[in-house]
C-alpha cells in the first residue's frame, strides 16, 4: 500500500511547478472557504472588474486606458442607477403583490385538488390534499416573512455594496498592471505551469462569464417583452427568474416553469391565453438553447452534462450563488488542472551515460 502512495506522490507531487501550484488552489480554497463571507465586496468588485475587462480592452485599441476605464465605469454606474432606481422598487412591489396573492393561489388550488379528488378517490383523498394545502400554505407563509425580512436587514449590506464596489471596481481597473505586479513579487519567479494555466483559462473563462451575462440580459428582456405582451402579472419579477434561470444549465429551465405557469393559469385558467402564454414561454427557451447559446459560447469548452450538474453541487454547495456562478468555469478549470498537471513517469527520465 505504501509503495502505490509513494509512487503516486512521486509521479504526481514531485514536479515543483506542480507542487506550486497545488499550495496556490490550497491557499484560494482556504481563503475563500473560511473568509468568503468577509471578503464578499471584495470579491464581487473582482468579478465585475474582471467581467468589464472585456470592453475596457475593446476601447483601449481606439483610445488611451484610463479613458477606456472611465466610460466603461461611467456606463456600468448608469446601470446600476436603472437597477436601484427603477427596477428595484418595481421588482419590492411585485414580490410584495405575489406573496399577497398566494393564499387567494392556494385557496383555487385547494378547491381544484378537491373537485378531483372527487372524480379519482382512489388517487386522491381530501384529508391528504388537506394536510398538503396547510402544510404548504405555512411553508409559503414562512418563506415570504423570510424574504420581507432579509430585504429589510440587507439595506445597511446594498449601502455598502452601492459605494465601496463601484470605488474598488474602478481601481482594479485603473491599476490593474500595478496590482498584478504587486501580486507577482510573492510568486516565485519560476512559474512557468501557474503561467500556462493562466493564459489558458482567462480566454475561456472570461468568454464564459461575459457570455453568461449578455444571455441573462436577452433572456430576461425577451421574457420581459412576451410576458408584457400577453399581459401576464408579475411581468418584470418572472422576467428577471426567467433571466437568471440561466445560471443553472438544464435545471433552471425546467424549474422557473413552473411559477410561470402558476401564475398564468391562476390568472386565465386552462384557456387559450394560458395556452398562447406557455407556447411562446416554450418558444422562447428553444431559441436560448439552439440558437442564442451556440451563438454566445461558440467557444466554450466541451464539458459533458454530468460533470456540469456535479459541478453546480459541489460549487453550490461550498460558496451558493457565487459557486453556482462560476460552476462551469471552475469545472474548465479542473479539467484545465487534469490536462496540464505535469506528471514523472521512470520511463520518460533519462538514462546516466
Amino acid at each position: 500500500m505504501l509503495e502505490y502512495v509513494g509512487a503516486w506522490y512521486k509521479r504526481y507531487l514531485t514536479d515543483p511547478q506542480a507542487a506550486l501550484l497545488m499550495v496556490l488552489l490550497l491557499v484560494s480554497t482556504l481563503v475563500i472557504y473560511f473568509m468568503g463571507k468577509m471578503l464578499t465586496p471584495l470579491i464581487a468588485a473582482v468579478v465585475i472588474a474582471y467581467l468589464l475587462e472585456g470592453p475596457v480592452k475593446k476601447l483601449e485599441r481606439k483610445v488611451s486606458r484610463l479613458v477606456a476605464v472611465v466610460s466603461v465605469f461611467n456606463l456600468f454606474v448608469l446601470f446600476m442607477v436603472f437597477l436601484v432606481l427603477f427596477l428595484l422598487p418595481i421588482l419590492s412591489r411585485q414580490t410584495s403583490q405575489f406573496f399577497q396573492e398566494v393564499p387567494n393561489m392556494i385557496s383555487k388550488g385547494q378547491e381544484l385538488l378537491l373537485k378531483l379528488s372527487q372524480e379519482y378517490p382512489q388517487v386522491l383523498s381530501e384529508n391528504s390534499i388537506k394536510d398538503l394545502i396547510f402544510s404548504l400554505s405555512d411553508e409559503l407563509s414562512a418563506f415570504g416573512q423570510s424574504v420581507l425580512s432579509v430585504s429589510f436587514a440587507s439595506i445597511p449590506l446594498v449601502v455598502v455594496y452601492l459605494v465601496l464596489v463601484p470605488l474598488m471596481i474602478f481601481f482594479f481597473m485603473k491599476d490593474k498592471v500595478i496590482i498584478l505586479e504587486w501580486l507577482s513579487r510573492f510568486l516565485p519567479a519560476d512559474r512557468r505551469l501557474v503561467t500556462d494555466l493562466w493564459v489558458e483559462m482567462d480566454g475561456q473563462i472570461g468568454n464564459y462569464i461575459r457570455g453568461k451575462v449578455y444571455e441573462i440580459i436577452i433572456v430576461g428582456v425577451a421574457a420581459y417583452v412576451v410576458f408584457k405582451f400577453f399581459g401576464l402579472n408579475y411581468a418584470s419579477l418572472l422576467a428577471i427568474v426567467v433571466g437568471l434561470s440561466v445560471l443553472i444549465p438544464y435545471i433552471g429551465a425546467a424549474t422557473v416553469t413552473l411559477p410561470v405557469a402558476i401564475v398564468g393559469y391562476f390568472q386565465w385558467g386552462l384557456g387559450p391565453d394560458f395556452t398562447w402564454l406557455m407556447v411562446a414561454y416554450f418558444v422562447l427557451q428553444f431559441l436560448d438553447g439552439n440558437v442564442l447559446v451556440p451563438i454566445l459560447f461558440s467557444d466554450a469548452v466541451n464539458i459533458h452534462a454530468v460533470a456540469i450538474i456535479a459541478a453546480i453541487l459541489v460549487f453550490g454547495g461550498l460558496w451558493g450563488f457565487w459557486g453556482v456562478f462560476f460552476a462551469i468555469p471552475l469545472a474548465t478549470l479542473v479539467k484545465a488542472l487534469i490536462n496540464v498537471w505535469p506528471t514523472y513517469s521512470e520511463e520518460t527520465e533519462e538514462s546516466p551515460v
